[in-house]
């Protein structure tokens, strides 16, 4: 999970960068499970017919669109292609959040293995056969190529495993992280890890609720190359990005 982020905020929010939920007329929202963990309190409330989650009072992400969530992953495996990758590629995404980077992963019959990293036991449990998330990963999580890492991510960034691509969707975005801690992940020596754990022509996607050009002129100093911004347009607010760079080869 956003350590996987804010495509949203609350109704009446005034924090900067991310689109409200939609209210689709059905009431207030219900929370389904409120978890205190060791980064603060997560909550899963239904909105209507949506889900979505909240993290220490922040609104992380919920259940209405996932444009930008699947293009992250897509757009990961055509940038491979583009650098005539070869073996089938090792994907890692870092945030499970409501599972829809993961169900475009496992739609995908070219990626190999799928490792799904997240820091939030909650966010697991809700994606568990039976739980509130599953109608949406239950088949991606049946899919034998899938595993679901329950860790931080930059403690699994340093565990020696390369990766050809690392879609991670755990923030609002580099300039706007859902814990303080978050931010070394988008220092130099959080950019560094994110290389080391890249096979050379590997690609790294992130996420984030609007664009960020320090973040663009961080991944060249970290030695990234084809550096590129995606918007991708939502329902309402300012569009979503993705941020692409690649290792060289």
């Amino acid at each position: 999970m956003p350590q996987q982020h804010s495509h949203t905020t609350p109704h009446n929010s005034a924090t900067p960068g991310g689109h409200a939920p939609i209210d689709d007329g059905a009431g207030g929202p219900v929370v389904l499970d409120r978890r205190d963990g060791p980064h603060g309190e997560v909550v899963l409330r239904q909105h209507g017919q949506l889900l979505q989650i909240i993290a220490n009072g922040t609104f992380l992400m919920d259940t209405s669109d996932g444009r930008s969530e699947r293009l992250l992953v897509r757009a990961a495996l055509e940038e491979l292609r583009r650098g005539a990758h070869r073996r089938p590629p090792r994907l890692l995404i870092g945030g499970l959040g409501v599972g829809f980077s993961l169900a475009a992963a496992a739609d995908e019959p070219a990626w190999g293995r799928i490792t799904v990293v997240e820091r939030e036991e909650a966010v697991i449990d809700w994606h568990r056969e039976g739980g509130p998330l599953s109608r949406l990963s239950a088949r991606a999580l049946r899919d034998p190529r899938t595993e679901i890492v329950h860790a931080d991510l930059l403690g699994h960034l340093g565990g020696g495993e390369r990766f050809d691509a690392l879609c991670l969707d755990i923030d609002n975005g580099p300039d706007w992280t859902v814990t303080e801690d978050n931010g070394s992940l988008y220092s130099p020596a959080g950019l560094a890890a994110c290389s080391a754990s890249l096979a050379p022509g590997g690609v790294l996607a992130v996420w984030s609720a609007q664009a960020s050009p320090t973040f663009e002129d961080a991944l060249r100093n970290a030695g990234f190359r084809r550096i590129r911004t995606e918007e991708i347009p939502v329902i309402r607010g300012v569009p979503d990005v993705v941020h692409f760079a690649t290792k060289p080869a």
